[in-house]
């Protein structure tokens, strides 16, 4: 059998870090790929700071761009921990799509996903992206709780 393509979409929560170190324990022969998705919308959902908010879609993009190569590195870490190495991948779109877009482009054989990154009032408005990923995948998937 030829390596699995795994794909495992990280969000710094510690569902998403527990979900990356399943995926590094049960496929220990195959590619890795984690993937976090700075989503657009979630500019909306945040308040702009001052009245002059002019600057504020660059400044949000900046910050959530640093805060995804963070989230990045941490995966990174964790996956050196357990001696290995890890491709990593920042997308711009909403994670739900981002994640099916990315496995339906690359050939991914497996999801690993934690069964939740949100909490309170952003998890209602904005649905389960776990949900969303298991609906729509092409292919299996694994939720870790």
């Amino acid at each position: 059998m030829s390596e699995k393509e795994v794909l495992v979409p990280v969000d710094g929560s510690p569902q998403s870090n527990d979900a990356l170190k399943h995926a590094l324990r049960n496929f220990p022969d195959s590619e890795i790929t984690a993937l976090t998705a700075v989503d657009p919308i979630a500019a909306g959902y945040a308040a702009a700071p001052g009245p002059d908010a002019t600057s504020y879609p660059g400044e949000w993009t900046e910050q959530a761009e640093e805060r995804a190569d963070a989230i990045l590195d941490e995966a990174a870490e964790i996956a050196a921990t357990e001696s290995r190495q890890i491709e990593t991948v920042r997308v711009t779109d909403r994670p739900a799509r981002a994640i099916v877009d990315y496995a339906e482009e690359h050939d991914v054989d497996q999801i690993v996903i934690g069964s939740h990154g949100r909490t309170g009032i952003t998890r209602v408005l904005l649905g389960s992206v776990a949900e969303k990923v298991v609906r729509r995948a092409p292919c299996p998937v694994t939720v870790v709780r």
